[in-house]
């Protein structure tokens, strides 16, 4: 199905608020900011119009509203919903099936290419969800041996933010729960040049002390 930019911007914006019914000048001033009230309006008309088959289906449209029909639904929010019941310390893991196929669900960024203000608060919300959600997963993963997931989990994370320190801890300490003891002093030592040529820092002494051991060995020392 080829959709138009104006339309396929339109549907993402109600699809980003999944059920809610949202005004008709809401959708217009926030998809175009910059034109008259009254042009915005014109806009809309016409993202409504180019919208044929599944695209059409997808809404359901009053005239003074629009919405997510009932049948839709959005990847987005089963991802999200996944992501808050692992971190949240009130449900048990082994109610949530988790396997590495979860990380999947939790490995894509939302709208990427989108430069909307309403895109990227929605995208960096969800990151930041996505990333903690990541990094509880790989210490799950730990727990439970399963260390090829966590370390899936833990790369996933870091690859979103290569800068963030404690997705950069999650995949150190899957190493070592693995016993990949050289993987993982070769990943803290990557990290701490990458750290110091682009910010100008150092890792935390919390994250020096899970290698401190490794560092202090004498070559072909073990654990």
């Amino acid at each position: 199905m080829t959709v138009q930019v104006g339309s396929k911007r339109l549907l993402a914006f109600i699809a980003l608020n999944y059920r809610v019914s949202v005004p008709r000048a809401l959708i217009a001033g926030s998809l175009w900011p910059e034109a008259s009230e009254q042009k915005a309006h014109t806009n809309l008309r016409a993202a409504l119009t180019r919208l044929h088959g599944l695209g059409r289906k997808a809404l359901d449209v009053t005239p003074s509203e629009v919405r997510l029909a009932r049948k839709v639904t959005v990847d987005l929010y089963h991802a999200r919903s996944l992501a808050q019941g692992i971190l949240d310390p009130s449900v048990p893991a082994e109610d949530l099936g988790l396997n590495p196929a979860t990380v999947d669900h939790l490995s894509a960024d939302l709208l990427p290419g989108w430069y909307d203000e309403w895109v990227m608060l929605e995208a960096e919300k969800w990151r930041e969800l996505r990333l903690h959600a990541l990094e509880r997963l790989t210490g799950e993963f730990i727990d439970a041996e399963q260390f090829a997931g966590a370390v899936t989990a833990a790369h996933t994370a870091v690859q979103a933010d290569p800068l963030r320190e404690s997705s950069q801890a999650s995949l150190i300490r899957a190493h070592l729960a693995e016993g990949n003891l050289a993987e993982a002093l070769d990943h803290f030592e990557r990290y701490s040049r990458r750290l110091r040529n682009e910010l100008g820092l150092r890792p935390t002494k919390r994250l020096r002390q899970l290698v401190a051991d490794l560092r202090q060995s004498p070559p072909g020392g073990g654990r």
